[in-house]
């Protein structure tokens, strides 16, 4: 065979097993997020070169229906999704008093049935959940610690126990900078840690700098304490602008800066390290706090695990909150932050307000934790979510109508989605409701309500018939409001271009 023959056969045949992929992908037996056969079992199963296979997967990473993820293989991407990402809101930089927990009750409450299809809250589903193994440690500890019931104590000299601390230790050495154990304080939740940082640093009044969207809960947290928020903008694929960051913090206006600069909620980012090292140094250099939340760092999608931005620290100026039963079970209720300088005062601040987290509950997660089943679990469940962000992800490109942007989450179970201007969120959630379908309006996620036109999907729940169907029926409800011809007034939002068009 000549050497011209012997090429135009190679690419005949890694073309010709492209083609069967790509069908096989599109016909649905390989769904977003499914792990390809590794690629010597791909040789030996279709009898071709290692080099033919490579070519074959490459040819379909070019197309965008795999993805290759370092040291784990190739996956099954969403080829489907042709939608952009969303766009940042226009923000005028001026401190808000926060008002959101009426509202965000109001659509919590609406969200939390069993009935509803579950786009709503953001947790992973049950069955992703290791409860057997949890339970089981329960009985296994009570029964062989007795005395953590009676002798722990109610003040914060007795709040952590040993066994935990040396495992949340340990398990920061994969983050690059190996926390001080003397610095870290268990909580009953990262919403508790939060909360004590921001009363170490804050005062009634204060401004506190937040990224735009931010979570809810922190609104509620800064609401409930009588503090401001700023919102700084967010690049959809970068997060935080450190530029806005720095024009907003020049004067002595702000008082903490509260983060979540991995897998972010709602955006679903993750800021790039040289970005968290300018973070970093930029609020020491002004002796602003910066809190960060850090809950979903371990469920990131690819590659190695991102660092805080606490591992850029040198002054102890970062304030770290995380959980370690966020993954396991949300009845377990175990936090922590490492508090750097303000140690101290967060523990005074825990024993006055909650006293002790429970010493059963923090031995159960250390004993986890060491035995490598946190670890194994952390696996397995990333996988299942970045399935899931796939499937919800396509599913809304293929019914949503023109328009629509979706985000591109780096970890996490959230998306977040632009709807044309016209739309309206919460509009759309009360007849999502009527139909079953549950999610969070933008609004939510800003202090001053921008996002009206935008929503969180949560995707922590397997992917089945009845998710797809409430997709699909979401993008029926959308397409009717979004041509629908009501007069202004009515409590849709429209395009403050279309004169005459005011809400």
């Amino acid at each position: 065979m000549s050497e011209f023959a012997s090429i135009a056969l190679h690419i005949m045949l890694y073309e010709r097993l492209a083609d069967e992929l790509a069908a096989l992908i599109a016909k649905g037996p390989l769904r977003p997020g499914d792990r390809l056969p590794s690629i010597r079992r791909l040789a030996e199963q279709k009898r071709l070169s290692i080099s033919t296979v490579v070519q074959a997967l490459r040819q379909l990473e070019d197309r965008g229906w795999v993805e290759a993820r370092p040291k784990a293989g190739y996956f099954v991407g969403s080829p489907s999704i042709p939608l952009p990402e969303p766009q940042p809101a226009a923000i005028d930089y001026q401190p808000t008093d926060v008002a959101v927990t009426q509202r965000l009750l109001a659509v919590l409450r609406a969200n939390d049935s069993r009935d509803f299809v579950p786009f709503g809250n953001a947790c992973p589903a049950p069955e992703l959940l290791p409860v057997a193994r949890i339970l089981r440690l329960y009985g296994r500890v009570a029964r062989h610690y007795p005395k953590l019931l009676t002798d722990a104590g109610n003040t914060w000299t007795h709040n952590n126990l040993p066994a935990l601390t040396r495992q949340i230790v340990k398990h920061s050495m994969e983050w690059g900078k190996v926390l001080d154990p003397a610095e870290i304080t268990v909580t009953n939740s990262c919403a508790e840690a939060i909360n004590l940082c921001l009363r170490v640093v804050t005062e009634p009044g204060d401004t506190v700098a937040v990224e735009s969207p931010t979570h809810f809960v922190f609104l509620q947290i800064l609401e409930n304490l009588g503090l401001k928020a700023l919102e700084i903008p967010c690049h959809a694929q970068h997060g935080l602008s450190v530029e806005a960051l720095a024009l907003a913090t020049r004067l002595d206006a702000v008082r903490a800066c509260l983060l979540i600069p991995n897998a972010n909620n709602p955006l679903g980012t993750t800021i790039p390290e040289d970005h968290k090292r300018r973070i970093v140094r930029l609020l020491a250099e002004r002796n602003i706090p910066l809190i960060e939340d850090d809950i979903s760092g371990d469920l990131h999608f690819e590659g190695p695990r991102p660092p805080p931005l606490k591992a850029f620290d040198e002054t102890g100026n970062v304030m770290l909150c995380s959980s370690l039963s966020k993954a396991l079970s949300s009845g377990i209720r175990v936090g922590f932050v490492a508090a750097g300088r303000h140690k101290n005062a967060v523990d005074l601040q825990k024993a006055l307000l909650n006293g002790i987290t429970n010493p059963i509950s923090q031995m159960v997660v250390a004993e986890f934790m060491e035995s490598g089943g946190y670890d194994r679990h952390l696996r397995a469940l990333r996988r299942a979510l970045a399935r899931q962000v796939q499937c919800v992800s396509a599913a809304i490109a293929e019914h949503f109508p023109e328009g629509c942007r979706i985000s591109r989450p780096k970890g996490g179970y959230v998306l977040w989605v632009e709807l044309p201007e016209r739309c309206d969120a919460s509009v759309l959630h009360r007849e999502a409701i009527a139909a079953g379908i549950a999610f969070t309006p933008g609004e939510l996620f800003s202090a001053s309500g921008l996002y009206r036109h935008y929503l969180r999907v949560s995707c922590g729940y397997p992917w089945d018939a009845r998710m797809a169907a409430g997709i699909e029926k979401l993008g029926r409800l959308l397409a009717r409001q979004r041509f629908d011809e009501r007069a202004p007034g009515d409590g849709y939002r429209h395009s403050p271009t279309e004169p005459g068009w005011q809400r």
